[in-house]
């Protein structure tokens, strides 16, 4: 049967709500109506599972030379070790129920098989940055082929790509932590690795990791590479090569892996211009997500860690601000799946934020509950050393945004930076940020704009409902103006009583179309009632009713599904 169209979005029949008085709190409001649940319960991972903590996904570690002690012998029952770890067996791992990720270990001259040096006749080797090992060159022409048959192996003849329990693996296994960082490959250019050399190793080498997780055959029945995920980084600091391999994980992603990032605490610093992940900074200093990336949008993982906020050398001076950065920024990169580790990363202690996080992973703009903005300026000290890509006002961003864009337009709606200002949270590297965007009223600007995803937007007889987190200051009252069928429509009043809290008000906006009738195609717009300038922090626009999702078939509707 022929599909004529794949997605259509609608709504159950409902009765318009009534315009509800706003309620305020104190702080921030993670709250989502009662429909919206995790995608499932394995968008949290780490190295053991938590089912209290909603950690469901733990690893399986291996070293190769566990797995392949021998020339041509392979083992499930073989120990290792690295990085200070000890490793059970493969047999042993598997005895232990539930669903896991992959990682095998394979660069470091105490993790490959100790019959690998003299077989290949390898005598250099490099130290990783952190000096967790000594590193063989993995673009090695011999070496390669002896890691291939081990993924082969791994893989193919053990079964392990077509595990449902194994959800994702880490390759190409290399280096520190088997990040792939390419400290390891630009000490070697010290000592004659050429640039041609180690990107024919790497372009192959990625098709090929692709084509041995797809079974080697036409058959995509058998069809696993999606699981393969390149844990290397765009804009790799690449002073060796001047910048050569700045582009490097998009095309690992291209050749058909997913991605993910490591260090996400540092959430203002080297995270904002990342192709690998469909995004750019635009000329305006907003990172613009291309959401046709089919990265973002398939089953690839795209992952992330957030647990070194008082842990791996990083010492967070407002503990609570660096995990909800953090996370805004990992859902800001359309993140799938987070790794977490539930005492560094604080997530009994901040619950309801971990909540909406687990929440959030992995939604589109089609099933998600909410879009939102973090109004902010900040400064992404990376772009001080590499001047490969500019935009107005850099190294300075603004916002972070998922399907919901604030911006400033000059008729009425210019904005300043916000009065919280931020320096080295977590690390010097994450520079400065001012968290926050407050009007002009003095020079006769006294709206903040903005503008809604169209697919998100698109639902019919929607309940909307905007929850804005604001700075408690003035004694005027402030609203949102949007649109209905027919004229501009106010909400009802926010009153401020001058606490200097930062608060958040949730107001409903009964009949709302957001069909960007406003000024420069703007969809809402908040006023700060024209006597006084008005702070806004976070803006997060809610649908109150679920989406429902239908197929439409040569013959008719298909059952929704949601």
């Amino acid at each position: 049967m022929r599909i004529y169209i794949l997605l259509l979005i609608l709504l159950l029949p409902n009765i318009p709500l009534a315009m509800a008085a706003a309620t305020i709190v104190d702080g921030d409001d993670w709250s989502l109506p009662s429909w919206s649940l995790p995608v499932d319960d394995t968008r949290f991972y780490s190295e053991h599972a938590s089912p209290a903590n909603h950690v469901n996904v733990r690893v399986i570690d291996l070293t190769w030379r566990q797995i392949n002690p021998n020339p041509g012998e392979y083992s499930t029952t073989g120990t290792g070790s690295a990085a200070g770890m000890s490793f059970p067996s493969l047999q042993d791992q598997l005895t232990i129920p539930g669903k896991y990720w992959l990682r095998i270990w394979v660069t470091g001259e105490n993790w490959a098989p100790a019959w690998v040096k003299s077989d290949c006749n390898i005598s250099n080797t490099w130290t990783d940055h952190d000096g967790q090992a000594k590193h063989l060159p993995i673009w090695d022409a011999c070496v390669w082929g002896h890691v291939k048959n081990m993924y082969r192996q791994v893989f193919l003849n053990w079964g392990l790509a077509a595990d449902h329990d194994m959800l994702f693996t880490h390759v190409p296994g290399g280096f520190y932590y088997t990040e792939f960082d390419f400290d390891i490959p630009f000490q070697a250019a010290k000592d004659g690795l050429g640039f041609a050399e180690f990107s024919n190793w790497f372009h192959s080498a990625m098709g090929e990791l692709v084509a041995i997780a797809n079974g080697e055959n036409s058959n995509p029945e058998d069809d696993y590479a999606w699981k393969l995920v390149y844990t290397g980084e765009d804009f790799p600091f690449d002073s060796t090569w001047n910048g050569a391999t700045n582009l490097f994980a998009r095309d690992a992603v291209q050749a058909g892996m997913g991605i993910r990032n490591g260090i996400t605490e540092l959430f203002n610093f080297h995270l904002n211009h990342t192709p690998a992940y469909g995004a750019a900074i635009a000329p305006d200093g907003h990172i613009k997500i291309n959401e046709d990336w089919p990265l973002l949008t398939d089953k690839r993982t795209i992952g992330a860690e957030n647990e070194c906020y008082n842990a791996c050398g990083y010492h967070a001076k407002d503990l609570y601000y660096a995990i909800k950065m953090s996370n805004l920024k990992v859902l800001q990169m359309r993140s799938k799946r987070l790794y977490v580790v539930p005492g560094d990363s604080y997530l009994s202690t901040y619950s309801a934020h971990w909540d909406w996080v687990r929440n959030s992973l992995g939604k589109q703009r089609h099933n998600s509950a909410d879009a939102w903005v973090a109004l902010r300026t900040a400064q992404d000290k990376y772009w001080n050393y590499d001047n490969s890509h500019t935009w107005n006002d850099a190294p300075w961003v603004r916002n972070l945004e998922r399907w919901l864009v604030q911006k400033d337009i000059g008729t009425n709606g210019m904005t300043r930076r916000g009065s919280d200002h931020r320096t080295d949270e977590i690390d010097a590297d994450n520079g400065e940020s001012w968290e926050g965007r407050i009007t002009d009223h003095a020079n006769g600007h006294d709206y903040f704009y903005f503008f809604i995803d169209d697919v998100f937007a698109t639902a019919y007889q929607q309940q909307w409902q905007l929850k804005v987190t604001f700075v408690d200051k003035g004694g005027s009252n402030w609203w949102i103006e949007y649109m209905n069928e027919q004229s501009l429509v106010s909400s009802v009043s926010i009153p401020r009583s001058n606490s200097g809290l930062a608060r958040t008000t949730t107001v409903d906006l009964p009949g709302a179309q957001f069909n960007n009738q406003l000024p420069n195609a703007a969809d809402f717009r908040i006023f700060n009632g024209g006597t006084e300038d008005l702070e806004i922090r976070f803006v997060r626009l809610i649908k109150n009713r679920r989406p429902v999702v239908a197929v439409i078939y040569e013959d008719g509707f298909e059952d929704p599904k949601p």
